[in-house]
């Protein structure tokens, strides 16, 4: 059994992963802002965390991050609330999940975050351009440091019911996924500790998700 902290429990993702994570008999510890969350987050089995990335500072994150063994970002602004609001969820909330996660000494660190060709050739706004900007300091930020990290860049994003069915890679062609794959393949990643140090880039596909992320274990 896995004790995991997720950063971003409330979110599309992060509730859809606690499910995942309580059928295959792990501990998902969900973090969330608002009272109103804590009742559905219990209702999903998972353990719900109060706390806001605006608010707590590295230490009283990482407090309530004790005990765990692995910490999943899955957190983001959403693109409420401008440019600033997604600093500081997506860029500053990320540096400070990875120094709270270092200074709890949880090594196991997963990161959603998003695949490089979202909405090109559309006509997108300054703020999608800063998200995606913000987005790829993330990455860099956490790929620098000497955490046990993996990074899943997911295509667009779909509220469709999953299929079990996807397709992974280092570089692959963009598509889009559904939230409830995602969640699996996030579930199947914290499975395989030998699954580490890797970007992986994911689109709904025709190989079922445990055969598709078996190419990234290293013997």
């Amino acid at each position: 059994m896995k004790k995991v902290f997720i950063v971003g429990g409330a979110g599309k993702v992060g509730r859809r992963l606690a499910q995942q994570l309580v059928t295959n008999g792990h501990e998902p510890r969900s973090l969330y802002r608002h009272a109103e969350q804590a009742d559905e987050l219990k209702a999903l089995g998972a353990t719900p965390v109060a706390g806001s990335l605006l608010d707590l500072d590295v230490p009283g994150l990482a407090g309530l991050m004790a005990d765990s063994d692995v910490v999943v970002f899955s957190a983001g602004a959403g693109g409420k609330g401008g440019p600033e609001m997604t600093n500081a969820i997506d860029g500053q909330g990320l540096e400070k999940a990875v120094a709270a996660s270092q200074l709890a000494g949880i090594s196991r660190f997963l990161l959603v975050s998003a695949f490089p060709e979202a909405s090109r050739g559309a006509d997108i706004s300054e703020t999608f351009e800063n998200y995606m900007a913000v987005k790829k300091r993330a990455d860099v930020h956490l790929a620098e440091t000497d955490l046990d990290w993996v990074i899943l860049r997911p295509g667009t994003l779909l509220d469709s019911p999953g299929t079990g069915k996807v397709r992974t890679g280092l570089a692959i062609p963009y598509g889009d996924v559904p939230r409830d794959d995602v969640a699996t393949t996030l579930m199947q990643i914290i499975e395989r500790p030998a699954i580490s140090r890797v970007i992986i880039e994911l689109t709904q596909g025709d190989t079922p998700i445990d055969e598709s992320i078996q190419q990234f274990v290293r013997n």
